[in-house]
This record gives structure tokens, sequence and C-alpha cells, in this order.
């Protein structure tokens, strides 16, 4: 889908990216069963990974793409701008990313519904700025290589001045004007607007916002933190919520 209109079911790629060690085979689990869950219609469920043990059978295991940097230099965050290669193995249609920290709670069909090129978070701390939030963006899977191909040719000159990928893909697609926001309610901070405010933190678990489709985990705290309670800062310590294991699962 661009500007408008309903994409297909077999138009419609779910991607999700792990590598390394820090997020175990269950998230991506998890992440595909809450796809399942609140994705109207059929969809492949694709990850970019360089380990594929113990991940369900129903999701599409390939490698991450080759950043291509000068060998020695560390792609770190960088490597989702391989998403937006101009053939990412072939794949087609329209691709929504989820990262894999997410928790859905309400249907996410809309978010291959809603016009735009390229969509994304909008910054919820700083929202005077362009750049997003990549927790979350869709995007015409090999319509925007030009994002890839210029990190790889300027790269030493944009990891200077940019601290990761989303600034970088939300600047050059704000300059091609092909740069859109979610509806404000859709994908909601855990840290930001789950949690009571100070003092009501200690007095009430946290809690889904209204219109919320999609809570973000940002920073240290990831969904089986927020289970269990564990906080790093007092002021916004957070009771448990055992309520979030009911979304968070298989």
């Amino acid at each position: 889908m661009l500007d408008g209109g309903c994409v297909s079911a077999a138009e419609r790629v779910v991607l999700c990216m792990k590598w390394g060690t820090k997020y175990g085979p269950e998230y991506v689990n998890r992440l595909y069963g809450m796809v399942r869950r609140h994705l109207r219609g059929d969809f492949r469920f694709v990850c970019l990974t360089d380990r594929r043990e113990g991940i369900r059978p129903e999701v599409s295991c390939l490698p991450i793409p080759d950043l291509a940097l000068p060998e020695g230099i560390p792609e770190r965050g960088w490597k989702k701008l391989t998403t937006l290669a101009a053939d990412l193995h072939g794949l087609q249609g329209t691709a929504l990313f989820l990262d894999l920290d997410v928790v859905i709670v309400d249907d996410i069909t809309p978010f291959f519904e809603q016009p735009g090129d390229f969509l994304i978070i909008h910054d919820w701390k700083r929202p005077w700025r362009i750049t997003g939030n990549s927790s979350v963006y869709r995007f015409r899977i090999g319509a925007h290589p030009e994002v890839l191909e210029r990190f790889r040719t300027e790269h030493e000159s944009i990891r200077a001045r940019l601290r990761n990928e989303q600034a970088w893909l939300s600047e050059v697609l704000h300059e091609q004007g092909k740069l859109a926001y979610w509806p404000a309610a859709w994908c909601v901070s855990w840290k930001y607007h789950c949690i009571p405010h100070w003092p009501m933190n200690y007095l009430r678990m946290p809690a889904i916002p209204p219109g919320a489709r999609i809570l973000i985990f940002h920073g240290v705290i990831n969904p089986p933190d927020a289970i269990t309670g564990r906080s790093t800062h007092g002021w916004r310590r957070a009771l448990p919520a055992p309520w979030l294991a009911e979304h968070w699962r298989e």
C-alpha cells in the first residue's frame, strides 16, 4: 500500500530481527503468537536472524543481510537499515517491522491500512524532532533502497553525527517527503504512558492507555521485568503487572 488503500492479505509481511543472545527464541515465538491473535487475515512472518534454534515452525527464518561496512566497524543497531534493501531475500509486498520486545494488546490490522509511504512512531519525549522510534515501522519492500545505499557510502559522517538507524532513516525519508507517523494513541511507551506518575506509581499498577494497540519497551525494562515489577529508578518504579502475561504469550 502506498498513499492509501488496503493491502491484500497475501502481500502482508511481518518482519522482526534477532541477532546475538540478548533475546532468546521465546521472544520471536511470543511475537508471532501476538501477531496471529491480533492481525486479521493471512500474513507471512519473517525473522531475520543469525540463530534460528528454538523458533517455532510458522516463522520463516532468513539471514540478516550484510550491512557491508568496512571490516572492523561495529554494526550494532544499524542492522535494521538492511530491511530497506532493494532486494530483501526476494520478499514482496508491504512489511510491518516489529521489535522483539513489543507487546501487542489490540488489533494491528489498521497498521496495514493507514495511508502513507513510510510510517513510524513519533518520538514521545521530543515531539518537535522529526526522528521516529523504529520499534514499529511500515514500508513497501524494496521501495527505499537509497536509505541503505547512502549509509553504506556515507557511514563515517552519518555515524559521527547521529546515534542510530532511526535518526538516519527519519532524516532521509523526511527530506523526500515520505515520512509519516502512526496515530499517537496506537503505539505507547510502557515507561511514559503505562506506569502511573509519581507518587501513584507506588499505589496503582501500570495500565493500558485508551486506544493503545502496541506497548513499546525502550531502555532496560523488558516485558518479563514489567510483569514482575522490576525497575531501575525509584521515581519510575512500577508495581508488578501480572495482566501483561496474558498478552505476552505464544
